[in-house]
C-alpha cells in the first residue's frame, strides 16, 4: 500500500488530544479507570506517531501500521514484523518500546540511527538493560557487531532470546541473565510491569531477587566499542561498576538514559554530551535537551566522525539515512 500523507500538523494533533481528554470528562461517570488509561495511551501514541522525525511525511502509513498491528496483536500470540536489512522483529502486545519500531521503524530515532552509522562487523557492543533486543538485532543483525546483551527480567530474556533465535544470530548475541550495577551478588527486580520492570532502588511492590555482576568484571576479557545503557534509573550503580571499562580507549560512544545524574562521571573519563542529526550524519554539542529520553556521550570525536560518516546506508520507513 502507498504511502499517503495526511500533512497531521501539531494543531490538528493538539486537538485530537483535546477531544479525547474532554470526552473522557464528559463521560467520567461511566467510564473506568482501565478506559481512561487505555484513552492517555493511545493519546501517548498519537503524539509519538505524529512527531517522529521518520513519519512526518507519512503519517497516515505510520497510523495505518498501528492499527494493522493492533488487529494482528489481538488475533496472535505475537507478530513477525519485516525491519531493516531483512531483520524481523517478533512482537508481541504490551512490548513498549519494540512496538515504537513497528509504528515509526526506529523507536529511538536518532540513537538506533547512530548506532547503524557506527558500529562495524565484529566490533563488540554491550546492550545493558537490552528488554527484548531492539538494539541487540540492529546491532548484530543489520552491522553484524558482536553483542552481549544484558536482561535479567525472565520474560523480557525469554523475548530477547525469541528475537534473537528468529534472526538466526545466536552466533552473534550472548544474553545474560544478569543485572548490572557496582558490586556482585543479588538484586530484587520488580516484577508485573510488563517491559517495564527495573531494579528496586527503594520500596517497590512485588520483586523477585536476580543475580547482579558489573561491567568491569564482564570487560575484563574484552572492552566494548559501544556501550548502551537502559536500566530505569539505575545508571549511578551502572557506571560505579565500570571505571576500567570507562578508562578503556576502545570504548568509543555510550547510549544512556536522559535526565542521567552520571554526566559528572562521564565526563570525568573524557567523554561530551553531543547530539546525532543522523540525515546529515553531524554531531554536534547543542545542549537542547530537554525532551529527550536518551542522551549520546561520544570519545574520540575525530575517529568517531569517520565512523559515521563512512558508515552504510539504510531505508527506514521509505527514507534513507
Amino acid at each position: 500500500m502507498p504511502d499517503i500523507d495526511l500533512r497531521l500538523g501539531t494543531a490538528r494533533i493538539q486537538v485530537f488530544n483535546r477531544i479525547f481528554w474532554r470526552l473522557s470528562a464528559l463521560t467520567s461517570v461511566c467510564v473506568t479507570a482501565h478506559e481512561t488509561e487505555m484513552i492517555a495511551k493511545l493519546a501517548h501514541v498519537a503524539r509519538f506517531i505524529a512527531h517522529h522525525p521518520l513519519t512526518r511525511r507519512h503519517r497516515a502509513a505510520a497510523f495505518l501500521r498501528f492499527i494493522r498491528f493492533q488487529l494482528r496483536a489481538r488475533l496472535n500470540e505475537e507478530v513477525i514484523i519485516p525491519w531493516i536489512e531483512g531483520t524481523d522483529l517478533v512482537v508481541r502486545r504490551g512490548m513498549t518500546g519494540a512496538t515504537g519500531n513497528v509504528y515509526a521503524g526506529l523507536h529511538d530515532y536518532s540513537e538506533m540511527a547512530f548506532l547503524l552509522h557506527f558500529l562495524r562487523p565484529n566490533d563488540l557492543f554491550y546492550d545493558v538493560g537490552a528488554n527484548v533486543g531492539s538494539y541487540s538485532v540492529l546491532a548484530s543483525g543489520v552491522c553484524r557487531a558482536r553483542t552481549l546483551a544484558f536482561e535479567p527480567d525472565p520474560d523480557a530474556a525469554a523475548a530477547l532470546r525469541r528475537n534473537v533465535e528468529f534472526n538466526g544470530l545466536v552466533d552473534l548475541v550472548s544474553v545474560r541473565d544478569v543485572a548490572v550495577g557496582s558490586s556482585e551478588g543479588v538484586a530484587n527486580f520488580t516484577t508485573g510491569l510488563g517491559t517495564g520492570n527495573h531494579v528496586a532502588i527503594a520500596e517497590a511492590g512485588a520483586t523477585r531477587q536476580v543475580p547482579i555482576t558489573t561491567l568491569d568484571k564482564v570487560s575484563a576479557q574484552e572492552m566494548p566499542t559501544l556501550l548502551k545503557v537502559d536500566v530505569e534509573g539505575f545508571n549511578l550503580q551502572v557506571v560505579a561498576g565500570a571505571r576500567a571499562t570507562l578508562s578503556s580507549d576502545s570504548l568509543k560512544a555510550i547510549i544512556i538514559e536522559w535526565p542521567s545524574e552520571v554526566v559528572d562521571t562521564l565526563v570525568s573519563f573524557g567523554f561530551s554530551r553531543m547530539n546525532y542529526d543522523p540525515l546529515s550524519r553531524r554531531i554536534d554539542e547543542s545542549h537542547d535537551h530537554e525532551r529527550e529520553k536518551n542522551a549520546l556521550f561520544i570519545r574520540d570525536r575525530t575517529f568517531v566522525d569517520a565512523r559515521v560518516a563512512a558508515g552504510r546506508r539504510f531505508s527506514v520507513c521509505g527514507m534513507e539515512l
